[in-house]
């Protein structure tokens, strides 16, 4: 059974340490952490591995969990002439907190007016360094399946499993795999199983969130989206996933703190029953 997790800025009005302490205090011992929660950390300290490890310290203690973490979001791998470098840095402070999956997104390159294949290689040709830069450490970047941000955008480089693995057999390197997001696929192919199966033991990340199909809305299962949650974690089982069954869910967060810690309340009882299901 995957371990529940909820991504860190769920409790985006407070340190990570201070998230990690409320999380306990409602029952749940991992997280993923945010990359608003990342920032966060980089500016504490020019010693990044440092600063890591003082956080591992503080995990270790509260025998809390982040195995799963989100580097950089914003960052545009080919775009951007500084990002595979800045993305260095947070390789090595995830790292050093003793986080093993590191979910990215691809570059969509929009204005470039390459084609698709295009894409894909410059990609490719960017995330090879980063190949070589984690090569014999204990990390995963973790490929997110990504939806469409604008009307008329080019074909997504990564919209689904196929192109996942696609971008991966380009980069040659087993330290490479897949971060479904249930809520982007929700807005493109819309077929969670037949993607999980695909994917197979590549899939090392989740981003588990809930939509109406017409836009991102990053709601927790089980309120008024479309996600076919049972055939997700069917699936799950069905491919012997490993990872964390993690929540990527800030459209739960504009209300009240106190009112969040209450919701944890149900978010668990949807995490019971899909367990349960799953095994029925």
């Amino acid at each position: 059974m995957s371990k529940l997790s909820i991504w860190s800025y769920y409790y985006y009005e407070l340190t990570i340490e201070e998230a990690i302490t409320r999380f306990i205090q409602n029952g749940i011992h991992c997280c993923e952490l945010a990359d608003e929660h990342g920032f966060e950390l980089l500016q504490r300290s020019e010693d990044v591995v440092a600063t890591g490890k003082e956080l591992a310290k503080f995990i270790k203690e509260h025998d809390f969990e982040i195995s799963q973490g989100h580097l950089w979001l914003k960052a545009r791998i080919c775009s951007d002439a500084g990002a595979i470098e800045k993305l260095y840095q947070w390789i090595d402070l995830y790292e050093a907190i003793g986080i093993k999956n590191m979910v990215l997104h691809c570059d969509q390159l929009v204005e470039s007016g390459l084609s698709k294949e295009e894409r894909v290689q410059k990609n490719i040709e960017q995330l090879k360094k980063l190949s070589e830069y984690i090569r014999g450490r204990n990390i995963t970047i973790c490929l997110e399946n990504l939806r469409p941000h604008m009307e008329n955008q080019p074909e997504l480089v990564d919209r689904n499993a196929d192109d996942l693995l696609h971008i991966i057999a380009g980069i040659g390197s087993d330290q490479f795999g897949i971060c479904l997001d249930t809520g982007h696929l929700n807005l493109t192919d819309k077929n969670h199983g037949e993607f999980i199966k695909k994917a197979g033991t590549h899939l090392k990340a989740l981003h588990i969130a809930d939509n109406e199909g017409t836009t991102d809305q990053h709601m927790m299962p089980f309120t008024r989206g479309t996600v076919d949650f049972v055939e997700v974690v069917r699936a799950l089982r069905s491919v012997d996933y490993r990872g964390v069954f993690n929540l990527e869910i800030p459209g739960e967060f504009c209300i009240p703190i106190e009112l969040r810690d209450e919701k944890i309340k149900y978010i668990r009882a949807c995490y019971d029953y899909l367990m349960q299901v799953a095994l029925s």
